[in-house]
């Protein structure tokens, strides 16, 4: 099973990231179920403010995918915009999450190490990876009532029998279904 977020984690990981960059990074990778690759290779052009979507280009398997942009996630991501042209980070038509040297983007390993950071200064002691932050966008969609197959397609998954997986951690879920044996007339043995 993968290890879920609760959004309390979410929002203490997420504040408690040392930057804005990261902390857009790490946004966008819960706010909209980006793997920390494709979080690593977005440009600036893939986020579309007017349609309100992002391009995943060449996610996994090659695939080419939009997934949401929230209003939220929109504020998040022009802070970090604002601060990272301050500091001279953000090159014209360059990547969203530049690396040390802007022509190059971040790394998914650097991602990796500040999130840990953050998952340590959030006092989240379960092991967590950057991928949790997929796993629990997925189930808290799942849990909010969202249609699987639309969970699919914003995934990026081939096969229903992948994002179903999320229909095991989705604790709300379970147990805010009502059991079939409750519409049943029994008379109680006592």
């Amino acid at each position: 099973m993968p290890p879920i977020l609760s959004r309390e984690e979410v929002t203490r990981l997420i504040d408690a990231t040392c930057s804005a960059k990261y902390k857009a990074a790490f946004a966008i990778a819960y706010g909209a179920g980006l793997r920390v690759s494709e979080v690593a290779a977005l440009k600036v052009s893939d986020i579309d403010s007017q349609r309100m979507l992002i391009r995943v280009e060449q996610g996994k398997g090659n695939k080419d995918r939009y997934a949401m942009l929230s209003q939220t996630l929109l504020n998040v991501l022009r802070a970090w915009w604002i601060e990272g042209n301050k500091q001279q980070k953000m090159l014209p038509g360059g990547w969203l999450f530049p690396g040390m040297n802007p022509v190059n983007p971040i790394s998914s390993r650097q991602l990796s190490r500040v999130f840990r950071q953050a998952v340590a200064a959030a006092g989240i002691k379960r092991p967590v990876t950057t991928h949790s932050l997929r796993h629990s966008f997925a189930t808290h969609l799942l849990e909010n009532g969202v249609d699987i197959r639309v969970i699919q397609t914003l995934l990026g998954h081939k096969k229903l029998e992948t994002t179903a997986l999320y229909s095991q951690v989705a604790t709300r879920v379970l147990r805010d279904t009502k059991s079939p044996i409750d519409d049943l007339p029994l008379g109680l043995v006592s």
